[in-house]
Order: structure tokens, then C-alpha cells, then sequence
């Protein structure tokens, strides 16, 4: 990564109003607190358009909002021009990660997908994707907010332990 480059990661799930946009308030914060913002450009996205400019579900930012997230992305369809912009572009569940690889246009597009299950560590339930908490209370909300904490706190150190990470200059 060239010195005058961000890092730049696009988070991914069906509409981009519940689990996306937290997995974006939560790796900013992460980014933030460690002094990297400077290094790092975060976004998220859907795989369809069903909620375009709408804010993230009332629901997940009631539950975001007591952990210290303050969840105000629009949501956005992915676009094309996303592949070429993003360094790493992470799939909630297998079906986003399906329709990413779709949207692709070239191998080096499609190599940038990569499933946020496989950087959760927390043992609870086993889980190796992100649910989606739509159709879910409470319990639902509380379960994708604990994944992608501890998910994008282990995106964040593997990416800063790679040889070219987004901290070198």
C-alpha cells in the first residue's frame, strides 16, 4: 500500500440497514480509536437496492447506540465502479458473498470478496456468517452487534499484521 492510499473496506449484506452499516460503525470506531482513520476509509453497501438513502434500521441503531455507535450511513446499492474502489470487500452470509461473485466483472474483482464469518473467533453458537436480524428481536440485534465486534476487531489486527498493512508508510 502506497503512502498516500487508504485502506479501503466495503462492508456487505442484503439491503444495507441492519448488519452492514453496524459492521461500518463498528470497524470506524476500532479505526478511530486506534488513531488509523487517517489510513483507512470504511463504506457499506447491499446487494439490492430495496432501501436506498434510508438511514440503518430504527432497530439496530437503538441497539447500536448503547454500545457508543451512532449508525447514520444512507444505504446504497453496490455499484461496479465498488470492485475497482474497495481493497476488500467483506460478505455478511454466503448469499451476499454469491451475489458479490456475480457482480464481479473480472478474477482480481472477485478476489477481493471475502465472508466476515471467517473472521469471527466468539465460540458462541459456532457461527461462520453474520445472521441477518431483520425478522429477529432483540436477541437478534445484540447477536450481530457481539459478532461483528469481535469479528472486525480481528479484521482490523490481521489486516495490521500483513506485511504491507494499512499502518506502513
Amino acid at each position: 500500500m502506497s503512502s498516500d492510499k487508504k485502506y479501503r473496506i466495503l462492508f456487505v449484506c442484503l439491503g444495507n440497514i441492519c448488519r452492514s452499516p453496524a459492521a461500518q460503525g463498528v470497524m470506524q470506531r476500532l479505526v478511530d480509536e486506534r488513531g488509523l482513520t487517517d489510513r483507512f476509509e470504511i463504506d457499506s453497501a447491499g446487494t439490492s437496492g430495496y432501501h436506498d438513502g434510508d438511514l440503518p434500521d430504527r432497530r439496530m441503531r437503538v441497539h447500536a447506540r448503547p454500545r457508543g455507535y451512532e449508525l447514520t450511513h444512507r444505504s446504497r446499492r453496490v455499484e461496479g465502479s465498488d470492485f475497482e474502489h474497495f481493497d476488500l470487500i467483506v460478505a455478511m452470509d454466503s448469499a451476499n458473498a454469491a451475489d458479490l461473485r456475480r457482480m464481479a466483472a473480472t478474477v482480481d474483482e472477485a478476489r477481493k470478496i471475502v465472508m466476515m464469518g471467517d473472521y469471527i473467533r466468539l465460540q458462541r453458537n459456532h457461527y461462520d456468517y453474520v445472521p441477518d436480524p431483520y425478522y429477529e428481536g432483540s436477541e437478534g440485534f445484540e447477536l450481530v452487534l457481539d459478532l461483528l465486534e469481535d469479528a472486525c476487531d480481528n479484521l482490523l489486527t490481521q489486516l495490521l499484521a500483513q506485511p504491507h498493512s494499512p499502518t506502513a508508510r
